[in-house]
C-alpha cells in the first residue's frame, strides 16, 4: 500500500467567524489535508483531515502523524485492523485518523465496486436528505446579504454567542420571516442561568428548531442536566459527544448530538456514534466543519443513520478541489455523482 497526502488551503465564501474565533476576528481559509491511499492492484482511496485548533490539532500536527503511519501496516481488504494499527499510533490526533479511515473505507468500497453507504449497508434514499445552510456570526448588513444568497436553503444554521445576536437574528428575519433556524452557540454561555436566559429568549421565536451545545463541555453535566430539564428548546451536544464513549453522560444532558467525523476520527467511528445514540433514543445530526466534498460525501453515506443534517462545509468554500454529492436546494443527492463506487468523489 501507498500512502501520500497533500495540504490545501480552503477558501471561504465568506469570512468566517464562530463564537470561539471573535477575539482573532474569523478566518477566511481553513486549512485540509487530502490522503489518498492506493494499492499494488490500482485501487484507489481517498481521505480528509479538516484539523481543528478546538481540539488542538492543526495542518502540520495532522501532517506529522500521517508520516508516522506505516503504509504497509494497512489493506482495503481488512479495515478493522488497519485502523486498530492506525488508533495504536496516538491517543489523539483524531482528524488524519479519520483521513485515513476515510481513505481506506473509500478504497474497500471501490474494490468491491459498492458506493459506501451500500458497503455499509445502510442504503441512500433519494430526494429525502435536506441540509441545512449555516450563516456565521457577521454584522447584521453582511448577514442579510448572506441569507439571501441561501434562499434555496429551507433551513438555516446560524451561529450565535457575541455582543450583536439580537441585532443578527434580527437580520435574518428582515430576509427570511419564517424559515426553520438551528441555532449553534459553540459553549459561549458559560453559566447554565445566562444559558437558559438566552434559550428563553430565542423560543420567542416559534420557527427555532434546537440549540447546540450552548455551555463548554467542560462544564459539570449537572449543570447540562439542568438546563435540558428546564429548556424550551431540545438542546444538542456537539462539543460535549466526540464519540460513542460520551454517551452515558450525553443522555442524561441532552436531546440529540451531533456527529463530526473531523471529531470521532473517521466513517467508522461516526457510524458507531450515531448508532449508539438512536438505539439509546437521542436525536442524530450529522455535522462538518470546513471541508471539501471528500468528507462532505463521506458523511452523506452515513445519511440514514440521521435525523438532521448539518453538511454543507463545501458549499462554504470557493475552491472545493473534489466533485461529490450534490446540495441542489438543500437535497442531497449522489445521483449526478462522478463515480458510482466509494465515496463516490473524483477530482475535478
Amino acid at each position: 500500500m501507498k500512502l501520500s497526502f497533500r495540504r490545501f488551503d480552503l477558501r471561504l465564501t465568506h469570512r468566517w467567524t464562530v463564537a470561539s474565533s471573535l477575539a482573532q476576528g474569523g478566518k477566511d481559509t481553513y486549512p485540509a489535508v487530502f490522503v489518498e491511499l492506493s494499492d499494488a492492484d490500482g485501487v484507489m482511496g481517498l481521505g480528509e483531515a479538516a484539523p481543528t485548533s478546538r481540539y488542538n490539532e492543526t495542518a502540520q500536527t495532522s501532517a506529522e502523524f500521517l508520516e508516522r503511519v506505516d503504509a504497509s501496516r494497512l489493506s482495503f481488504d481488512d479495515v478493522a485492523n488497519s485502523m486498530v494499527y492506525v488508533e495504536s499510533l496516538s491517543p489523539k490526533d483524531f482528524s488524519p485518523k479519520g483521513a485515513i479511515n476515510v481513505a481506506l473505507l473509500d478504497g474497500a468500497a471501490n474494490k468491491a465496486r459498492k458506493s459506501l453507504h451500500d458497503f455499509l449497508g445502510l442504503g441512500f434514499a433519494e430526494g429525502k436528505h435536506v441540509t441545512s445552510f449555516t450563516i456565521g456570526i457577521d454584522t447584521p448588513e453582511v448577514i442579510r446579504r448572506k441569507v439571501r444568497e441561501a434562499e434555496p436553503f429551507p433551513i438555516l444554521k446560524i451561529k450565535v454567542g457575541s455582543p450583536n445576536d439580537a441585532e443578527n437574528l434580527a437580520a435574518v428575519r428582515e430576509i427570511s420571516p419564517t424559515k426553520t433556524i438551528r441555532v449553534d452557540a459553540n459553549e459561549a454561555w458559560t453559566t447554565k442561568e445566562d444559558a437558559l436566559r438566552r434559550i428563553e429568549w430565542l423560543v420567542r421565536d416559534p420557527h427555532i428548531e434546537f440549540i447546540e451545545q450552548p455551555m463548554p463541555s467542560s462544564m459539570p453535566p449537572q449543570d447540562f442536566a439542568w438546563l435540558k430539564e428546564r429548556s424550551p428548546l431540545p438542546i444538542m451536544a456537539d462539543e460535549s459527544y466526540l464519540s460513542a464513549n460520551d454517551l452515558s453522560r450525553c443522555a442524561d444532558c441532552f436531546h440529540a448530538v451531533n456527529v463530526k467525523l473531523c471529531k470521532t476520527g473517521g466513517v467508522t467511528r461516526g457510524f458507531e456514534a450515531l448508532s449508539a445514540a438512536r438505539k439509546a433514543g437521542l436525536k442524530t445530526m450529522l455535522g462538518c466543519m470546513i471541508e471539501s466534498s471528500i468528507l462532505t460525501s463521506a458523511g452523506a453515506h452515513l445519511a440514514e443513520l440521521t435525523d438532521y443534517l448539518d453538511l454543507d462545509g463545501n458549499l462554504l468554500i470557493t475552491n472545493d478541489p473534489f466533485r461529490g454529492v450534490t446540495s441542489e436546494h438543500a437535497v442531497m443527492s449522489f445521483a449526478n455523482a462522478p463515480v458510482p463506487y466509494g465515496l463516490q468523489v473524483q477530482a475535478r
